[in-house]
């Protein structure tokens, strides 16, 4: 499992009407795509859920690294916002654990997502060990926040190049109840053709 995400912010007066009516007409596109988890079209809107900002940023698990490559550089669906908004940053991270939640047959709503650094000394114990206690803690959190009765999916991953990680929830709620969120989002559609073959539990 592999998680992609490329964020669009966008000026504080754009009408994010255009972002929906964008996704309404072309988002059923990825719904039966190979290789595909799933894609949650989700966006902030400034001044709701503390967002400062307006953004587009598409969110993917990926089952298959080929697939995901393709949809890239190879025509198969990146060219169409590089197109649109320029080349963005297409931000990806190693998959490390996901759930399947008790909302996972309902609609996904809305979106959580934390963002946060992996210490530079993970080890005070010289145990050589540290990261990996780091990463069962995380682990056990995620599976502990994925029972929560809203949950749709929970995901967990890593960035060993910036030593980020990455917490995704998808949430049947019309708003993400995650405490611990950096990000919050409204998701517009779920395209999911991948969702059972996503991993279920620790992945390491």
């Amino acid at each position: 499992m592999y998680a992609k995400q490329y964020e669009i912010t966008l000026p504080a007066d754009y009408d994010m009407e255009t972002i929906r009516k964008r996704v309404a007409d072309g988002g059923h596109v990825l719904d039966d795509r190979a290789g595909l988890g799933l894609k949650a079209y989700v966006i902030r809107e400034r001044g709701i859920d503390e967002s400062p900002i307006n953004q587009y940023a598409p969110f993917y698990l990926w089952n298959d690294t080929g697939e995901m490559a393709r949809f890239l550089v190879g025509g198969g669906g990146f060219q169409n916002i590089v197109r649109d908004f320029g080349r963005p940053v297409a931000r990806h991270w190693t998959g490390l654990s996901c759930h399947a939640g008790p909302a996972r047959t309902a609609s996904a709503k809305a979106a959580s997502r934390r963002l946060t650094s992996v210490p530079v000394d993970t080890d005070p114990d010289r145990t050589s060990l540290g990261l990996s206690a780091l990463i069962a803690r995380e682990t056990e959190e995620l599976w502990r926040l994925s029972r929560h009765d809203g949950v749709h999916t929970a995901a967990l991953a890593i960035d060993p190049h910036h030593w980020q990680l990455l917490r995704f929830v998808l949430w049947a709620e019309s708003s993400a109840p995650d405490q611990d969120a950096t990000d919050r989002y409204e998701v517009l559609h779920l395209s999911a053709p991948g969702l059972s073959d996503l991993p279920e539990g620790r992945a390491w």
